[in-house]
């Protein structure tokens, strides 16, 4: 077995009921390191294009990063990666928790499942012994009843599930660890529950081997002590977690109000916001939840008793901006009721909220009637009718079905003119960040590989923190010095964020990281793995994985450069900037297609009979 990775990975098929294990050579991890880049490689090339998402041939899985189940810090992250079924392009969502360094405890640097059970079922891995089991007695349950059903079976597990949206194929579900850690975007709990898979249940017995371990013990113990001893922002994150731009995002115009097309000062004013403030929030805070190797924990476990809520976790940023700022809703027990009720169910709260919105919007106008919501008042801030609906959104009952698969499908239903309210990018609704604060934010909502996503490789969010100043956040990396400008420079500095964020999500980062100290990365790499790795080659390893990930969408079919986002949404010139990002990334500008000589420099020449 090599230092830092275990050099297998897992297939489990479903219809077969078979599990195969596969050596994977040294090359492949130094190219692709882990994560979503390991997932590129090996979905790219054993699944044929133009499969059907939710079809038997579909291939998903659980993907941790290289340096994921070491002490390292904040490296406990992995990501679910496939075709996604909403938006048809290449899929992935990065999730925290447990569950990822438990794969790794289990012997594998992937699991990747294919086929489609001929009934509801369970996966165990515990201990060597895997089996493919009965989920009948599960099926319908939340994602919470799952967890504590399997752990009460099976002992101190890990559990991934489904929820009732993804048993009902809602395209807007995910997947759920720690009760409410959620890999929520991209629509992959469709995907487990089109395979009638209902969780995988690990617990492993396998120890990571490294290189270094001294060397590994003292750089963690030196950043840890370096995040203990900080104050200010780290502070911040420490006590309100992402609530922190619950005001902040709002004040500076980059939280969307009233469905993108309000403003805080005329439509949810800062004394409103105030109500579900971070502040308010950690009222019922009751201690702190943070993921396997985070000095930080920037989560909580809440308790609300208004609600009989005992325990439930912290609502993060994202969840109280779509279901308040978004619908301008400022009841804090209805952002309570609504975090916990999509956790359990398992379905992504951005794309629930947006889709809510949406609906709102379509009231307002006249395109739907309270006929048509099922007697619901979708009125702006009508928080009980909001709860309702997204009840119905869940259990796809009534009006609900038709809003299920998010705004985009639901826009197609009811027809109308009513698309223009639909605030979404290839079918997946945008993240609550605007690209009117943070420009370079619009190509990537219309034109990552995972569209619509603000957790992305994103120049303009990323130069208020240490990554901006020479050597500031990886010894080595530096950006041109006119990035803020239009030209060269800017184009140039978005390629060089691209390749090192693809590279720390792939090595299971937070990217949260982004925001706090130095961090030793490259001596991390060496202590762990044994590689003497530059930051140029690391930053030329996740030029390959985004290449790779787009690819992945060309070989689809998806006409990337043409594709537009609302209006109301973004008011920059986000093609040409994505076009000078195209050029220095060594793809044609006019088509966004990654030239043979790119391809054949990034070690990709499978890829250049796919497209040309």
């Amino acid at each position: 077995m090599s230092n830092g990775y275990m050099g297998k990975i897992l297939w489990i098929n479903l219809s077969e009921e078979t599990f195969k294990e596969e050596q994977l050579p040294d090359e492949t991890y130094r190219q692709y390191l882990g994560g979503y880049g390991l997932a590129a490689k090996l979905i790219y090339e054993n699944m044929p294009s133009k499969t059907d998402a939710l079809g038997s041939n579909a291939l998903f899985g659980f993907f941790p990063g290289l340096l994921t189940g070491t002490v390292a810090p904040l490296t406990g992250r992995f990501m679910v990666a496939g075709k996604s079924p909403l938006t048809g392009t290449w899929g992935d969502s990065n999730c925290g928790g447990y569950f990822g360094p438990e794969i790794r405890k289990c012997g594998y640097d992937a699991i990747i499942i294919k086929g489609m059970a001929s009934s509801p079922k369970y996966i165990t891995i515990i201990n060597d012994d895997k089996q493919i089991l009965d989920a009948s007695d599960l099926w319908g349950l939340d994602v919470v009843q799952t967890e504590e059903k399997l752990t009460e079976k099976h002992g101190k597990v890990q559990v991934m599930s489904i929820g009732q949206s993804g048993e009902k194929l809602s395209l807007i579900s995910g997947i759920v660890n720690d009760k409410a850690r959620i890999a929520g975007r991209s629509g992959f709990g469709a995907v487990m529950g089109s395979k009638k898979l209902k969780a995988i249940v690990l617990k492993g017995n396998k120890a990571i081997t490294v290189a270094d371990k001294e060397a590994l013990l003292n750089l963690t113990k030196e950043y840890n002590e370096g995040i203990s001893s900080s104050k200010g922002m780290i502070v911040g994150w420490k006590t309100f977690g992402t609530t922190m731009a619950n005001t902040y995002c709002a004040q500076i115009g980059d939280t969307p109000i009233k469905n993108w097309g309000g403003t805080v000062n005329e439509d949810f004013p800062m004394e409103i916001i105030n109500k579900i403030s971070g502040m308010e929030i950690n009222k019922y805070r009751q201690k702190p939840y943070g993921c396997f190797s985070c000095p930080v924990q920037c989560g909580s476990i809440m308790k609300v008793p208004e609600l009989g809520l005992d325990e439930t976790h912290r609502p993060e940023y994202e969840t109280c901006a779509t279901f308040g700022h978004l619908v301008l809703n400022n009841d804090l027990m209805s952002l309570f009721t609504l975090n916990d009720l999509c956790n359990r169910a398992g379905i992504d709260t951005i794309s629930t909220g947006a889709t809510v919105a949406f609906a709102i919007e379509c009231y307002e106008n006249g395109i739907l009637s309270k006929e048509d919501t099922d007697g619901l008042e979708l009125t702006w801030g009508n928080s009980s009718a909001i709860i309702e609906l997204v009840k119905k959104i869940i259990n796809r009952e009534g009006f609900g079905d038709i809003l299920a698969d998010g705004s985009k499908i639901a826009s197609e239903k009811i027809g109308k003119g009513s698309s223009k309210y639909a605030m979404h990018s290839m079918g997946q609704e945008l993240g609550m960040h605007s690209p009117k604060v943070y420009n370079s934010l619009g190509a990537s909502f219309a034109f990552d590989p995972t569209p619509g996503r603000h957790t992305t490789a994103t120049l303009d969010m990323y130069i208020r923190g240490p990554l901006m100043k020479p050597n500031g956040l990886f010894e080595g990396f530096e950006l041109p010095r006119k990035y803020k400008r239009p030209g060269d420079d800017r184009s140039e500095a978005e390629k060089l964020v691209c390749g090192i964020f693809q590279a720390t999500n792939c090595v299971g980062l937070c990217e949260f990281m982004y925001n706090f100290l130095k961090y030793p990365l490259l001596e991390l790499i060496k202590a762990i793995v044994g590689w003497d790795m530059s930051i140029d080659e690391l930053v030329k390893a996740g030029l390959r994985i985004q290449t790779l990930r787009h690819s992945f969408s060309l070989r689809e079919g998806i006409d990337v450069i043409n594709n537009k986002l609302p209006e109301r949404t973004v008011d920059v010139d986000y093609l040409e900037d994505y076009k000078g990002y195209c050029k220095n990334m060594g793809w044609n500008p006019e088509n966004a297609y990654p030239t043979k000589e790119t391809l054949t420099d990034l070690n990709l020449n499978f890829v250049i009979k796919d497209l040309y």
